[in-house]
């Protein structure tokens, strides 16, 4: 067996996010291949063996890399649109044009969402998709293969609908896919890409899209699916007032207990947003481990809510951080939801006391790693998990007066990436990518973007 090559990072402040938030003014980090292989205060060992490069990280904050648990890659190409509505309204503009998406489109999408979240410290990214019309193509082996080419750690949540407008739902009725249908490619998608593995770069999830897109049926199957397949299960719950109020008419009972009486609460499970939350919904998800995405910019952007994410916490229900789609967000950033999760959560019922700098940067790691099931690989700089850390460079005029680096890297402007690595890869450098031409995905998606409007506006 070949020696293990080494890439040892010094001189730099630590943020490990471990069990006891440890945290280094200046130490280092060896990485060993794909593995952490120590860390610790001051230089690195004397004596290390098959030490390819060193790394001189003055000035910068090293923290687990970013992990993303809400997405929907495909948004990239219709930004901007929509801007003053709620979710429903929103989702009710949109679907038309969402219908028309192709592979080309939806490749090209995948490519500048995954962009500008790597470039940005993400290293774990993933995608609920749950578009699929008609003849558009093999878009799931799509949005893998830019995962896989853009050198990131990646979970596709393969959603679905099956309940149109025909059913009382919103999405047009050449949107949706059958329940047998579903069911048969969302099957198909976790075989043949899904690695259970420890180091795995990709994996798969049973995601059915939300109450008022999907059948009750196919939420029970699509639970059953999953826990036969021995994969993670992921939808929307609880985002707005009007969903709220459509369970109740629909199925009279609210979102949570709907789910649960479906099957989709668990320590398997994790949803997106669950921004109108009672007492009893948190006790339900904090007893059964059932994980949440919180998306606070997409959430003021559709002026769905304020989440009880300290209340959340306090019960012990595990939460990340999620971009959530582009259409919703536009900047399509991670790291600016550290700041943006703080910020947001103070101006609920805890004010000042709902977060603090260190929770921020726990949600968007080790939280994300919890929500994902991969807290035991990822999330935290401990010796052996895989090498997914980020190197934030805290010395310019944006950063350099503020004395703590995590309030720095929290509270203050978007921090530059200085180095990115993924299972021990470096993906990222000044800021720029280094497995993609971040200038072609930008004309791409930009062509393809007048596409889709172009095809929209003849239908």
């Amino acid at each position: 067996m070949a020696a293990a090559q080494r890439i040892v990072v010094e001189n730099c402040s630590i943020a490990t996010v471990d069990a006891n938030d440890t945290e280094y003014p200046t130490g280092h980090i060896v990485i060993a291949d794909n593995r952490i292989e120590s860390l610790g205060a001051g230089s690195a060992p004397e004596g290390l063996e098959n030490v390819v490069r060193r790394v001189d990280a003055t000035g910068h904050l090293v923290t687990p890399g970013l992990i993303n648990t809400h997405h929907h890659f495909y948004q990239w190409i219709t930004r901007g649109l929509a801007t003053d509505h709620n979710l429903f309204n929103w989702l009710v503009a949109l679907y038309p044009t969402w219908a028309r998406i192709d592979e080309q489109m939806v490749r090209s999408a995948a490519q500048g969402s995954l962009a500008m979240m790597a470039r940005g410290g993400v290293t774990t990214a993933m995608d609920h998709h749950y578009v699929y019309p008609k003849g558009s193509g093999d878009l799931s082996g799509a949005i893998i293969g830019a995962a896989r080419d853009m050198g990131v750690r990646f979970t596709l949540a393969r959603g679905s609908m099956d309940r149109s407008e025909k059913d009382g739902g919103l999405p047009p009725d050449f949107a949706v896919e059958t329940l047998e249908g579903a069911l048969a490619a969302t099957e198909e998608t976790v075989k043949q890409h899904h690695d259970a593995s420890f180091d795995a770069m990709t994996q798969v999830a049973v995601a059915p899209c939300s109450p008022f897109s999907i059948s009750t049926e196919l939420l029970r199957q699509g639970a059953e699916l999953a826990r036969r397949l021995g994969v993670r299960m992921h939808t929307h719950g609880s985002e707005t007032v009007e969903e709220e109020k459509f369970c109740h008419e629909l199925f009279g009972m609210g979102p949570t207990d709907y789910f649960e009486s479906t099957g989709w609460l668990g320590e398997d499970v994790w949803m997106a947003h669950c921004v109108h939350m009672n007492d009893s919904d948190i006790a339900a998800f904090a007893r059964t481990k059932t994980g949440v995405a919180h998306c606070p910019s997409s959430n003021a952007r559709l002026a769905a809510g304020i989440a009880r994410v300290p209340d959340m916490l306090a019960a012990g229900v595990p939460v990340g951080l999620g971009v959530d789609g582009t259409a919703s967000n536009e900047s399509g950033e991670l790291h600016t939801e550290l700041r943006n999760a703080l910020l947001i959560n103070r101006l609920g019922a805890h004010r000042e006391a709902a977060l603090n700098a260190r929770q921020a940067l726990r949600l968007g790691t080790y939280g994300g790693a919890q929500v994902l099931g991969r807290a035991s690989e990822i999330g935290s700089l401990e010796p052996g998990k895989l090498a997914d850390l980020v190197l934030w460079k805290l010395d310019t005029l944006a950063h350099a007066s503020i004395a703590d680096p995590v309030t720095a890297l929290v509270f203050g402007a978007a921090a530059p990436v200085t180095a990115s690595f993924v299972n021990g890869r470096q993906i990222v450098e000044d800021g720029r990518l280094l497995t993609a031409d971040e200038d072609a995905i930008a004309r791409s998606t930009r062509a393809e973007a007048q596409r889709l409007a172009r095809i929209s506006a003849q239908a």
